[in-house]
């Protein structure tokens, strides 16, 4: 419940008390906390009781601490009904990384071998990127343009 005090900070809350209530009324002010805290609890038992109740038996393994975002993703990506571990097994970066840095250098790779392979005259089945493209001669000049000035 208090995790985050440290032992500096509770004996700072235990003079603090004495100093508020006093030595001969600190243990009455202690039983009415501690008494106050478990009705809280009883209450709050009962109010998750009751809510389980009125959801009926479908809803058995219900948990309120599922409400939470996180614990909820992590409980649905825990569960394999959705296949997510044969999508995230299916899916491997390295490899799709190799083959677009090959695509890119020119070279070929398996898959792009086996699965299109362009004719060698034509040429249009795939584009290489390692080649300058070709400049044209000084007396070729390139088309005017109205609209991009």
């Amino acid at each position: 419940m208090f995790n985050d005090i440290g032992p500096l900070e509770l004996v700072a809350l235990v003079v603090l008390a004495v100093l508020v209530f006093g030595p001969d009324k600190l243990p009455k002010v202690i039983q009415d906390v501690t008494r106050t805290i478990r009705k809280i609890r009883e209450f709050s038992d009962s109010a998750k009781q009751d809510i389980r109740q009125e959801l009926g038996p479908e809803f058995k393994d219900f948990e309120f601490e599922d409400l939470n975002p996180k614990t909820f993703i992590r409980k649905q990506m825990e569960n394999d009904e959705l296949g997510l571990k044969e999508l995230r097994n299916g899916f491997d970066l390295k490899k799709e990384m190799a083959e677009v840095t090959d695509a890119v250098h020119g070279r070929d790779t398996d898959s792009a071998s086996t699965s299109s392979t362009p004719s060698s005259g034509s040429g249009r089945g795939r584009v290489d990127m390692s080649k300058k493209p070709e400049t044209p001669a000084a007396e070729d000049r390139p088309p005017f343009d109205a609209d991009a000035t």
